[in-house]
């Protein structure tokens, strides 16, 4: 799965398959039931792909299942509430908790769980903010740290974990500013690199959270303001920050950087071949990183279908062929094969079709 690609138009129709100098393609695969803009997908034990929420006009409830063997969705349970802009974690007994949200113009407090074994959805504790656009990280002793985020009555700066022992929510440490598009990212020492998004205006900063003391403390900045961003750990153990919007203008960057948590700094990378806001960034098992769709800053309601890889030993990016159609706030999930499923994201077609990068 490496290289090769060319830049297309979101207004044009799909063409077929673009291939990579390596055979790497993007390829269709089955279609959901409903098209979903900003849903969550969470790769199960079973090799499965839950798909949950999102919005087509208003948060849905409902859930699909994609099974890799067959490339069918198939239809599961229902959540108590529609979200979107919401979290799902895969739990270490194979259960999802889904927190939190936006149940259609206003934030959410609840969550609940998805049991695979009985394809249900069932309510568990309340956070202590109602609060959508957060992170949440499966720390190692199994809880799951929730960052960040809007409420109803602004940004917000406060952290909680989630104990699915006693299923509860409990507060943590507090960030020294208040974010939201941020990216989290747990790190092989055990501590959560919290870096971008913002309030008002996005931000250069970063912070580390430490389980063992439950608080925050600044780490490096980047070197440039970034939210709605991504953040992927490396085999390295570094951290690649690419794109995301740089100012309140709504200035998209192709530039990336990188983390290094043996020195707590970061350090600018190679530049992608176009801006980008919005998109995915997946580790593959070679090592390299796949950042496919999003926004592009050049034009209104551009959306690239473009895809790059970034190698990160030489620390520059090569094309990777096309998107089967452009996706912005989509999701992309590595399955067990190897592949990576692509889904929701096309809000201006109301497209159900999801693909594969093979």
């Amino acid at each position: 799965m490496d290289a090769g690609s060319a830049r297309g138009s979101a207004d044009a129709a799909p063409g077929p398959a673009a291939a990579a100098p390596d055979g790497g393609v993007f390829v269709a695969t089955g279609d959901m039931a409903v098209p979903r803009w900003n849903p969550t997908a969470t790769l199960l034990t079973s090799g499965q792909v839950l798909v949950v929420g999102g919005t087509n006009n208003e948060p849905y409830e409902g859930a699909e299942l994609y099974d890799p063997a067959a490339g069918t969705f198939t239809i599961t349970g229902m959540m108590t509430v529609g979200r979107w802009n919401h979290s799902a974690t895969l739990l270490d007994n194979g259960q999802v908790l889904i927190a939190g949200g936006d149940g259609f113009l206003r934030a959410l407090a609840s969550a609940e769980l998805y049991d695979p074994a009985t394809g249900t959805f069932t309510a568990t504790g309340t956070m202590t903010a109602a609060r959508y656009s957060h992170t949440a990280s499966l720390l190692a002793g199994g809880k799951v740290l929730v960052v960040g985020g809007t409420g109803d009555d602004g940004d917000l700066a406060s952290a909680e974990l989630y104990d699915s022992a006693t299923a509860t929510f409990t507060a943590t440490g507090g960030m020294s500013a208040a974010r939201w598009g941020h990216t989290a990212t747990l790190l092989p020492s055990g501590k959560v690199l919290v870096a971008g998004g913002g309030g008002g205006k996005p931000l250069a900063s970063a912070e580390l959270y430490d389980p063992a003391t439950g608080t925050f403390t600044a780490t490096g900045s980047m070197t440039a303001a970034r939210r709605a961003h991504s953040a992927t750990l490396l085999q390295s153990g570094q951290v690649l920050m690419a794109g995301g919007q740089g100012d309140l203008g709504g200035h998209l960057l192709a530039s990336t950087e990188l983390y290094d948590p043996a020195v707590g700094r970061f350090i600018a990378s190679g530049s992608m071949a176009v801006l980008r806001a919005g998109h995915t960034a997946t580790l593959l098992p070679s090592g390299q990183v796949l950042v496919a769709g999003g926004e592009d800053g050049d034009r209104d309601f551009y959306f690239p279908p473009s895809a790059e890889l970034y190698v990160p030993t030489a620390g520059t990016f090569v094309p990777a062929g096309n998107l089967v159609a452009p996706r912005p706030e989509c999701t992309a999930t590595l399955l067990s094969n190897g592949k990576v499923l692509f889904v929701g994201g096309n809000l201006w077609s109301r497209s159900v079709g999801a693909e594969l990068y093979e």
